[in-house]
């Protein structure tokens, strides 16, 4: 059995790391499926989904890291292609990617102690974004 649902976020850009996983929790257990994976998709080619121990100090090591190799400063020839400025979102999306795959068991995710689920927005502006969650299992 396969079932889509869609998760609706508001994001700062920039890098915004939001927790995501409780919001996936609440779809496995309104859901008809028991066991199976579940495939979170960021339909853009400037956010990331990934998973983190979501903490401030790990968010801001992130957002750091990516600034060294990706600075939003510099000039990107995906500038001149469309007169934009966000050539540093879409090198960041490249490298963390736009989907991630879970497995869930008796509707209950599997992931470490202390493993989140996070959409990483890399846009240079505040967006609005839907995310596709697709549950595969029975």
């Amino acid at each position: 059995m396969t079932v889509i649902e869609k998760i609706n976020l508001k994001t700062e850009g920039l890098t915004d790391i939001i927790d995501i996983t409780s919001r996936i929790e609440a779809i496995l257990k309104t859901n008809k499926i028991k066991d199976g994976i579940v495939n979170i998709h960021c339909a853009g080619s400037t956010g990331g989904i990934s998973s983190i121990e979501y903490e401030p100090g790990l968010k801001k090591d992130i957002k750091d890291f990516l600034e060294k190799l990706f600075p939003y400063k510099d000039n990107y020839a995906h500038h001149n292609t469309w007169n934009d400025d966000n050539g540093a979102a879409h090198v960041r999306s490249f490298f963390i990617k736009t989907s991630l795959t879970v497995p869930f068991q008796d509707k209950e995710l599997i992931l470490g102690t202390w493993q989140q689920i996070v959409f990483v927005d890399f846009d240079t502006r505040p967006r609005s974004r839907t995310l596709f969650i697709t549950l595969i299992g029975d």
